[in-house]
């Protein structure tokens, strides 16, 4: 496909000024979604996986529900909010917000790829029975989404991200439930997660989902897994616990 990016960056940028940027979860969100689309299309151009200007534009709309998310509840948090993903892809496909970013650049074909992507891109696991290509551009979004992810993690204070104080994250301890999913190398579910660390630990464990090769390239190029792996803790056997994950984390 061919795609206008420069019409559509102004009009994201348009879209977010009715947010309150000075907000640090608004402004998180606007710095994460560039760089995701960014990693859309290094990721995308590097495996031929996808059309190149899709993937871009996955990114740029993929966090789309996040504005709204923070207008009505004040939080990332999913579990005590609303799904992130499946707001803003109502937003986009049922309500007609797409059209105010490409509204003239999108085939059918298109439109269903991009919103099997956007639905799944925060999912435990992508839907079963979508088509491959609707699998790659969900793929490309994921690992993209994960690998800033990374980045947000080391940028942003830990306390504006999970809601919770400083001294909660020094002392808290790491559940046996999460410790398994690292150990079995596989993402944590929502339900595990009981203490603060438990978020850090969830977000080391996305490591574990990158499916490109190209990604897990980036991913330790960037060097932010090794700086959340040096989460500074109070609570002895949390450090013991973040001292094993550095010896294991990139282990085949």
């Amino acid at each position: 496909m061919k795609l206008n990016r420069y019409a559509v960056t102004a009009a994201f940028e348009d879209y977010v000024s009715g947010y309150n940027a000075a907000d640090p979860k608004i402004r998180l969100k606007i710095d994460h979604t560039t760089r995701v689309a960014g990693l859309c299309d290094r990721i995308a151009e590097a495996t031929g996986a996808a059309d190149v200007d899709l993937a871009w534009l996955c990114g740029m709309l993929h966090d789309i529900g996040r504005f709204e998310q923070v207008r009505r509840y004040g939080t990332f948090v999913d579990a005590v909010s609303v799904d992130h993903a499946a707001l803003g892809a109502d937003l986009l496909f049922k309500e007609g917000l797409l059209n105010r970013f490409a509204p003239d650049d999108l085939t059918p074909s298109d439109r269903a790829l991009l919103e099997a992507a956007i639905r799944n891109h925060s999912r435990y696991r992508i839907d079963a029975g979508l088509s491959e290509s609707e699998m790659a551009c969900c793929h490309i979004l994921r690992d993209a989404d994960k690998i800033d992810i990374f980045r947000v993690n080391c940028d942003t204070p830990l306390e504006d991200i999970y809601n919770v104080t400083t001294e909660a994250l020094r002392v808290s301890p790491v559940s046996e439930a999460v410790k398994d999913c690292f150990r079995n190398r596989t993402a944590v579910l929502r339900s595990l997660k009981q203490y603060p660390a438990d978020y850090v630990v969830a977000h080391l464990c996305l490591v574990f989902e990158l499916v490109y090769p190209v990604s897990r390239t980036i991913a330790r190029e960037q060097g932010y897994v090794e700086r959340m792996l040096g989460f500074q803790s109070d609570n002895e056997a949390t450090k013991a616990w973040f001292s094993h994950m550095r010896e294991r984390i990139w282990e085949q």
